[in-house]
């Protein structure tokens, strides 16, 4: 019998060692949680931007008459280039020739009536009334001259730049009222690409950087562009920047309105602290982290700036070597223990 109640109580004993050794830390306090983590590291800042942007023209136009009249000549053949002065259409001027040479005539009676009417005005030979009614209407009469010519000179509609002939909509003796749409002209050679870049990359933009474009339509095709324009104010709605840059089109491969590609380079900047996108933790309008310090965590607010893909900018709230927790967040708390599991490294 004594063996026997010596049995039980080893048995006893080793059953309840088994169930503290279940139960967790002496306590009864919880076990570390288990999260990944990632140390920070100062990276260099990447010298290149990726957007996606729009084929311009530089100059387009709907080339419309400023006068009514009927069309008696075309000049314009649809996908061909002009210069600039170029007359695309013609319009019958046979009314606007007539009342310029009728101006005409009337200016070169009155000059040869002006030398007279001097004369005679200072013989007192006609009162000065006369006199001076007779210059105003010399002077009235080349005024209508100038009117009359500039008249007859819209009869013919001239390129206003030189560029690419669209696509005609009328045809030779339609009447055109002013105003009408005729074609459209658009400057090809250079062409510009007009794309968004960050709010966040303002201080890092200027004229004349450097932009490699490329088009789905000429697959493996870089076209060199260059920065000409960088617009003044950011974009509320997208809180962004537009960026202009213009290129050579000498072949006129580019169309506007195509989709492009473009990288920008940028100049190059201090290197900065960069932290994985999951690692941040809203905290209402406040961006926090877990930082990890001697096995324990604590939420920290951090100020951010830049992003790419994977990545934002922290510029203040952590240093070179802090420890951050980038996935287990929902299980922690401030002041909870953890143990590290698999960590990543910024890519450089």
């Amino acid at each position: 019998m004594r063996g026997l109640g010596l049995a039980l109580m080893v048995l006893a004993v080793a059953a309840c060692s088994d169930k503290a050794a279940q139960s967790g830390p002496p306590g009864g306090g919880m076990p570390p949680t288990r999260v990944d983590t990632v140390k920070i590291e100062s990276v260099p800042v990447s010298n290149h931007l990726q957007a996606v942007g729009n084929i311009r023209a530089l100059a387009s136009i709907s080339i419309r008459p400023e006068v009514a009249g009927k069309l008696v000549a075309i000049n314009a053949v649809e996908g061909q280039s002009v210069a600039a002065g170029s007359v695309l259409f013609r319009l019958d001027d046979a009314i606007a020739r007539a009342e310029l040479n009728e101006a005409l005539a009337a200016v070169k009676s009155s000059e040869r009536n002006r030398p007279r009417i001097i004369e005679l005005a200072e013989k007192q030979l006609i009162s000065r009334a006369d006199a001076d009614e007779a210059l105003a209407n010399s002077e009235i009469a080349s005024a209508k001259y100038a009117s009359a010519k500039a008249r007859m000179e819209k009869t013919q509609i001239r390129a206003p730049f030189e560029g690419v002939i669209g696509l005609r909509q009328v045809s030779i003796g339609e009447f055109v009222n002013a105003g009408q749409a005729l074609v459209e002209l658009v400057r090809l050679d250079p062409i510009e690409v007009e794309f968004d870049v960050p709010e966040s990359m303002a201080g890092r933009l200027q004229a004349g950087q450097d932009v490699a474009v490329s088009t789905d339509a000429f697959a493996g095709e870089s076209f060199s562009a260059r920065v000409t324009a960088v617009a003044p104010s950011v974009s509320v709605s997208r809180r962004s920047i537009t960026v202009r840059a213009r290129l050579d089109n000498a072949e006129k491969k580019l169309k506007p309105g195509q989709f492009a590609q473009v990288t920008l380079a940028l100049e190059a900047s201090a290197p900065v602290l960069r932290i994985p996108e999951q690692a941040i933790w809203p905290n209402g309008n406040q961006k926090m982290v877990y930082r990890v310090n001697a096995g324990k965590v604590k939420l920290v607010p951090v100020t951010l700036g830049a992003r790419e893909p994977g990545w934002v900018e922290v510029k203040e709230g952590l240093k070179a070597g802090d420890e951050v927790v980038i996935a287990g967040q929902m299980k922690l708390f401030p002041g909870a223990s953890v143990t590290t599991g698999a960590s990543a490294k910024p890519s450089k």
